[in-house]
């Protein structure tokens, strides 16, 4: 009995001191230390990850032999992927889309072509979904009779598999099968073969992300709103105010960082884009950043080129995330 409780009273002689340090920090120091094993693993699975893509682009493509990487060459790598000399297949570099996109001209560079297609998607998929769950949500906001079932019909599509999301919309704009073809081609809207062409191509991917995601914002918009105190409304109404009024300045200001976190997520997500496009039309009609580097890896087994697209890839991302953390503390004083 008296080793063993002199083995307690050794053990906490010596978490004492930490304990006690512990007990001294203030509330803001003592959050940061219960998030280190958070960071911790973070650095393991995303920073890790992200350094060693960063080596392997600075190093050369070697397609012969086992090992893929060469010698250190250090940003050649980058200045042939921005110049569009990089060795990819050459239906990649001569995509059929240079003369049915506004925003790409004849001999654009591959990576261009792809980075451009790619914002142009991410930034069209974010408003669309960002418009249109917004709506939803203030919807399912409401106490109505069948609320509940409304709010399963909106999720549906979330839960469907990008496969077979790709699947329906490939089915439904199959010039010989597909019933949607004929009807947007008679509108004037689509050619007579829209998976084959670019520009429909995009459209046909863009809806197809559209129908499948807005639920996502809607349902992260909506746990803004039900966190909105009513009192406030209520207030709003005595005083005065109109829909508009209360939507403008009680609504928007309080739900804004709930939207921000769904937009930054969402954003993330459509800047990587690209099982929808190869189920559907496929990554040389439709390119994305992706694309660029799954068909580096399949087609081209050029891993030093692929980890270079990916690394420039993570760091427009983050130029995105930059801006909606600052924008996110922008409004954490209020609406600007």
């Amino acid at each position: 009995m008296a080793t063993d409780s002199q083995s307690a009273g050794g053990v906490r002689g010596l978490l004492a001191r930490p304990l006690n340090r512990l007990e001294m920090l203030g509330e803001q120091a003592f959050a940061y230390v219960l998030l280190i094993p958070a960071f911790l693993l973070l650095a393991l699975v995303a920073f890790y990850p992200l350094l060693a893509t960063f080596r392997f682009s600075l190093l050369a493509d070697q397609t012969a032999g086992r090992n893929p990487f060469g010698e250190f060459v250090g940003a050649e790598n980058y200045a042939d992927v921005l110049t569009g000399s990089a060795g990819l297949p050459r239906e990649f570099i001569d995509i059929a889309l240079t003369s049915e996109f506004p925003f790409v001209t004849m001999g654009t560079p591959f990576f261009r072509q792809a980075l451009l297609v790619t914002l142009a998607f991410a930034i069209l998929s974010v408003l669309f979904e960002t418009t249109i769950g917004f709506g939803q949500a203030l919807v399912l906001d409401q106490d109505f009779r069948g609320r509940r079932w409304v709010r399963v019909a909106i999720i549906i599509p979330w839960a469907i598999p990008v496969v077979i999301q790709a699947m329906i919309f490939y089915l439904m704009f199959q010039p010989t099968i597909g019933f949607a073809t004929g009807w947007m081609q008679s509108l004037g809207i689509f050619g007579s073969t829209p998976l084959a062409s670019s520009s429909d191509g995009f459209i046909i991917v863009l809806v197809a992300d559209i129908w499948k995601t807005t639920a996502f914002m809607a349902l992260l918009i909506l746990a803004g709103l039900q966190s909105v105190d009513r009192s406030l409304y209520d207030v709003a109404r005595v005083s005065g105010a109109s829909t508009l009024q209360r939507f403008r300045y009680i609504t928007l200001p309080l739900v804004m960082p709930a939207l921000l976190v769904a937009m930054l997520f969402r954003t993330m997500d459509a800047m990587r884009i690209y099982g929808v496009i190869d189920a559907t039309v496929g990554c040389s009609t439709v390119p994305s950043l992706t694309c660029l580097v799954i068909i580096s890896l399949d087609q081209t087994r050029r891993w030093a080129t692929a980890a270079t697209v990916a690394f420039m890839t993570a760091v427009v991302i983050a130029v995105f995330v930059a801006f909606y953390l600052w924008r996110f503390r922008e409004t954490e004083g209020g609406f600007a």
